[in-house]
Parts: C-alpha cells; structure tokens; sequence
C-alpha cells in the first residue's frame, strides 16, 4: 500500500481558496487526497501573531485536533526602509522543506499545496529519493496561483477549480 504525506502551506492555500470563492472541508481533504494508500502524515504550515489574539488559533487548533500536524512559528514585525512602513513576515518554507525532506525515505507520495516556485528544487530532490510529488494549486484563476517551472516539475498536478476535486473538498 502507497504511503502518502500531505504538505500544506497554509497561507498559500488560503490565499488560492480566496481567490477561488469557496472553502475547503479539510477532514474530506485528508480522505481525498490519501486515497488509495495509507496516510503518514499531514502537516498545516503557518505563522502565528504573537503577544496579541490571533483569529487562527481556534482553526488551527481544529487542524491539530483532526489528524494534521500543525508547525508554526511567531511573525516577525520589520520595517522595511523602501516603503517607510513595518511589515509583517512569516514565511515556513523552510519548515516545510526540512520535514518534506526527512520524511522522503518513508514515503512514496508526497502532495504539496502551494504553487510557490521556490519549491521547485526541493520537488526535484524528492523525486530523485523515488517519490512521486502531487502539487495541487490552480491555473483557474485570473492570475494563476502556481509558479509554472513548480508545475511542470511535479509528477501529477491537480487543479483545485477542477470540479471533481470541488465537489470532493468543498465545504457544505
């Protein structure tokens, strides 16, 4: 039986569900996207605001109470000197990478939401330890939400606007 991973960037896919106009039902997620095999992990990457209340946390913890790992870590506030403004940064690429890494050798799929093309090389190392890389994000917005050199390189890529894959995630 395959054994699967699931890597979610969290605030990518918001941004994409956004975009798309309809939210995802997140336990038919984990059905859907691990059939045929059997599921290791899940994990739901995000930064978190620190010091003052985050909406989030109650989703978040929902994720962590329903067969996801959760990793987050704090936003760091800077001032960027173009724009004269503080800014807020939470990126978890790395986090993600680093797990997707480790996890390569016990797995033989691993399905990545994101469509950022900064994970295009960390795609290609998964492949070359023999797992086939699922990327789901869309090419159905007015902007697409995925880099296409991430596209291209990923063994199978699924269209969330697909409506099969709708129809199977959404939320009611």
């Amino acid at each position: 039986m395959e054994r699967i991973a699931i890597f979610i960037d969290g605030p990518n896919l918001t941004y994409t569900m956004q975009q798309l106009g309809w939210d995802i039902d997140f336990g038919k997620l984990l059905r859907y996207f691990s059939r045929g095999g059997r599921l290791l992990r899940a994990f739901y990457y995000a930064s978190r605001r620190e010091g003052e209340f985050d909406p989030m946390l109650s989703f978040l913890d929902y994720l962590d109470y329903n067969g996801y790992t959760v990793v987050t870590k704090p936003q760091k506030r800077y001032y960027n000197p173009a724009t004269g403004q503080y800014e807020i940064k939470g990126n978890m690429d790395i986090e993600l990478a680093i797990d997707m890494l480790l996890l390569a050798d016990h797995i033989d799929r691993a399905v990545l939401f994101s469509g950022d093309g900064d994970f295009r090389r960390l795609v290609e190392a998964v492949q070359m330890k023999g797992v086939r890389v699922v990327v789901v994000s869309t090419i159905r917005t007015l902007s697409p939400m995925i880099a296409d050199e991430l596209r291209r390189q990923a063994d199978e890529f699924v269209d969330l606007a697909d409506e099969e894959v709708k129809r199977e995630i959404i939320r009611a």
